[in-house]
């Protein structure tokens, strides 16, 4: 006698349901209570440790409420630190937010995204506007500066985000400020799902605005996200900028592998 057909459909609806039912309140609590706190602690703190503490906090409760599970691999290089890591959605930023204070270099566009751009316009985000060769100059001074001065930066040096499938070039331009602030560049793998087999759910679908792929994000299953701080890389053992870039891609591609 064979078995009646398995509806494997309905039973995702109605699973995606559940998790919008259960979720949606505790978004609603974070953005209503929580986010309002964490901005007056930030501003409070005036860019010392509380406020350092405060983006760290919300950022890992955002992502428990999507049903990200954090683990990391390796700990994150104090002081002026030039980070970066592989680019696959909006989520990155908080990623890398709940483990480490960086201020991150973003398309300007950012500011006007629900939540994140918030967040991001109050965690020492550096804006960059897109195709204007001055923005692009007055964001890599900046960096230098802060570099520096102790403070460490974040960069996607893919220079956007892709499909999920593959990690792209890192253009090497973005690391010549680690080379004129003797900074060290420390690389970061960020996986989806067990063996990194998520990324190409959590990347943007084409055409995908932030708000449909964040709509979407909310109702997906829990999964663990890994977050590997590899070795730094010393900007004087490398030739140049472009041999920093390349021995960068190297750990991260090696690091996403190793998931």
């Amino acid at each position: 006698m064979k078995s009646p057909p398995v509806h494997t459909a309905p039973r995702g609806r109605a699973a995606r349901a559940w998790r919008y039912a259960y979720r949606t309140p505790l978004l609603a609590w974070h953005v209503l209570v929580d986010l309002p706190i964490t901005l007056l602690l930030i501003a409070l703190g005036r860019g010392g440790r509380l406020s350092h503490a405060m983006v760290r906090w919300w950022s890992g409760g955002l992502l428990r409420v999507f049903g990200m599970r954090l683990q990391r691999m390796g700990t994150p290089l104090p002081g002026g630190t030039l980070f970066v890591a592989n680019h696959v959605s909006w989520v990155d930023i908080m990623v890398l937010h709940s483990q480490h204070m960086m201020g991150f270099i973003a398309k300007s566009e950012i500011r006007r995204w629900p939540l994140v751009g918030w967040i991001t316009t109050h965690a020492e985000t550096i804006f960059l506007q897109r195709g204007n060769g001055d923005s692009l100059g007055q964001v890599m001074a900046e960096m230098v500066q802060r570099l520096r001065a102790g403070r460490a930066v974040a960069a996607f040096p893919e220079g956007g985000t892709r499909d999920g499938r593959a990690l792209g070039a890192f253009h090497a331009r973005i690391f010549a400020t680690a080379v004129e602030a003797n900074a060290p560049v420390q690389p970061v793998a960020l996986c989806y799902g067990a063996g990194c087999e998520a990324q190409a759910i959590v990347a943007f679908a084409p055409g995908e605005s932030f708000l449909g792929n964040f709509l979407r994000l909310l109702g997906e299953p829990a999964r663990p996200v890994r977050v590997c701080f590899t070795a730094p890389v010393d900007p004087g053992r490398h030739d140049g900028r472009r041999g920093i870039a390349e021995a960068a891609r190297a750990q991260v591609l090696a690091a996403m592998q190793a998931g």
